[in-house]
């Protein structure tokens, strides 16, 4: 077996999550049995046992807090619509099924999930075109009880420690990218709210952390933009009080509580790599936690003070690793080869420096055949972290340049913000820098320049190819927005909230922003061959407007390959996953060719 199918077969574990009231079950995301499925571990014994077991696989679920019920999210072959059903953590019996666990809500879109400590209770988020959002409280035994509705998109944040209070964020003022703040108790009435204003108008974003792990405790840990970046503070729902933490920390800041409520574990992330820390409340001390360069890709404080935490960095596979030295979560199963490292570039753009990550094979000098991975989003950003993918591309003898351009997180709220009206055209013009100082800088041979990206990334590469049709020597494209216009009225209604926040409307409303960001008002223009991978249950980037932008590449008998297979937004089967990369592979080195 290759090294490149290698990583995409080796044993993958999630962080686990655990029990609040029973820390030692978890659950934890696999792809032991070549699909990405749910596993409980009972850590006291160390039994692992498989919870889904299905076709297109699972990964949306959620341990209760007593420990005894898995839920978790059944969709249909990926489209993410769907109901919550849940199954006993030591499993079903025989010959028996898992039941739906709020019984009389209809399938819909997920909108968050919050389980209560009482083992009866939770708080169902659910979206639907036809009503918006709606929150509703589901006990045991009892019909489901609509406490929240409103067209715009919100979604559940926490429950409070004793039950008696549900913190939700909201979008009711029509910005779909900053959230507002509402606490409820669990009637629906409310108790306190939040937003920030910017100029009279909602601008900055507020975020649901969680609450204070203590019974009558109503402090509410959340996150917010009021210094251009993210940070955290603790807001006291009952009084109001608000303390900013003051962490001093240059990049985005999330937090959550140590198990007895005394200090927080404290996330940073900064130019494409994250630390961990600790903050003690006594003292308002903040103390560094020893992890490796790289990327964090999430932490968790245990009751016994450790922290337990997924790392990798680009050269170093994924693994869950502890404070305390200990190994956490051993996958069987062969592990990933190694990667090379990246570099890291600055460019000069148009809307201030851009950060690039370089990768290219070990030993090679330019100018080399090079890969432009555009990450999706776009409210994301690359980071030093393990991919298989653009290490296939390596392992190809192609450079690899990943870009966190205007959209991207980390790099602060003007940044991620910028984007707005000009969607799509504001990132191009990043992208199109750096590949200027990928072919001065001697890297890029300019003869022979991919384009390529998933979901967002697929977006702007079919954009790219139409609006810098000189710049592209090919463009392969995953689940991407090719036509923009019908993209919004068929993907769900999340998205479609977003699309009216990015462009300022509907495409009713502002016909010539929709028109000037869709790849299909320059399909024409498009001059290199073309490779759309789609999946036809995808309700982010749904398959027909995919088909209206082929088919205007195939009247005038452009060069393009479709594939198409039967799944949502990617798959979650090794094998699927290891043909789109190879099919993608392949196109390339058709029509651009490998190492010279």
């Amino acid at each position: 077996m290759v090294a490149w199918e290698m990583r995409f077969r080796a044993a993958r574990v999630s962080l686990p999550d655990w029990a609040e009231d029973a820390p030692d079950r978890a659950l934890f995301v696999s792809n032991a049995t070549g699909t990405y499925e749910l596993y409980a571990w009972d850590r006291a014994t160390g039994e692992q046992r498989q919870v889904t077991d299905r076709p297109n696989g699972t990964t949306d679920g959620v341990l209760s807090p007593d420990g005894e019920w898995i839920w978790w999210f059944d969709d249909t072959d990926g489209d993410e619509f769907g109901i919550w059903r849940r199954q006993p953590f030591g499993g079903r019996t025989s010959g028996s099924v898992d039941e739906p666990a709020a019984p009389g809500l209809a399938p819909s879109y997920p909108a968050g999930l919050a389980l209560g400590r009482d083992g009866r209770t939770a708080v169902v988020g659910r979206s639907t075109d036809e009503e918006g959002t709606t929150l509703h409280l589901v006990r045991t035994g009892e019909d489901p009880v609509e406490i929240y509705r409103h067209r715009e998109s919100a979604g559940v944040g926490d429950l409070s420690h004793d039950g008696s209070l549900l913190a939700i964020e909201h979008t009711e003022h029509g910005d779909a990218m900053h959230s507002s703040l509402r606490v409820l108790r669990p009637d629906g009435t409310a108790v306190a709210e939040l937003d920030d204003t910017e100029g009279g108008t909602v601008e900055l974003g507020l975020e649901v952390l969680g609450f204070a792990p203590v019974d009558g405790d109503t402090r509410l840990l959340i996150g917010h933009q009021r210094q251009g970046r993210w940070e955290p503070l603790v807001w006291d729902v009952a009084t109001g009080e608000q303390t900013d933490l003051a962490l001093e920390l240059p990049g985005d800041v999330a937090a959550e509580w140590y198990p007895d409520g005394s200090a927080l574990l404290v996330s940073h992330s900064f130019e494409a790599r994250s630390e961990l820390f600790r903050y003690d409340f006594a003292g308002r001390a903040l103390t560094e936690l020893s992890t490796p360069p790289g990327t964090v890709s999430g932490a968790t404080a245990r009751p016994d003070g450790s922290v337990e935490y997924l790392w990798s960095s680009a050269a170093e596979p994924p693994a869950v690793r502890s404070t305390t030295g200990r190994a956490v979560l051993d996958p069987p199963g062969m592990r990933a080869p190694a990667s090379v490292p990246v570099e890291d570039v600055w460019v000069e753009g148009p809307g201030g420096r851009v950060h690039a990550l370089v990768q290219k094979p070990a030993g090679a000098s330019g100018p080399l055949p090079t890969v432009f991975d555009i990450h999706g989003g776009p409210t994301w950003h690359d980071s030093d972290a393990f991919a298989a993918a653009p290490a296939a591309w390596v392992d190809h003898g192609y450079a690899v340049v990943r870009i966190n351009y205007r959209g991207s997180t980390g790099y602060g709220r003007e940044w991620t913000d910028a984007l707005k009206h000009r969607v799509g055209l504001i990132e191009l013009e990043d992208i199109s820098a750096v590949r200027e100082w990928a072919v001065s800088s001697g890297l890029a041979d300019p003869e022979r320049l991919v384009l390529t990206g998933g979901s967002w990334g697929g977006y702007l590469t079919l954009l790219g190819l139409g609006v810098q049709p000189e710049l592209w020597t090919v463009g392969i494209a995953a689940v991407p927005v090719a036509d923009y216009v019908t993209a919004y009225h068929d993907e769900m209604e999340a998205l479609k909230a977003m699309d009216r926040t990015l462009l300022g409307g509907t495409p009713e409303e502002v016909p010539e922003r929709f028109e000037a960001s869709s790849p299909l008002t320059y399909v024409d223009a498009v001059k290199v061959p073309v490779y759309i991978s789609a999946g036809v249950n995808d309700p982010r980037c749904p398959i027909r407007q995919i088909e209206n932008y082929v088919d205007r590449l195939a009247v005038r008998g452009a060069v393009h390959e479709v594939y198409r297979y039967d799944a949502g937004h990617g798959s979650l089967v090794v094998d699927e996953r290891i043909k789109q990369v190879r099919l993608e592979l392949e196109f390339a080195a058709r029509h651009v060719g490998g190492a010279r």
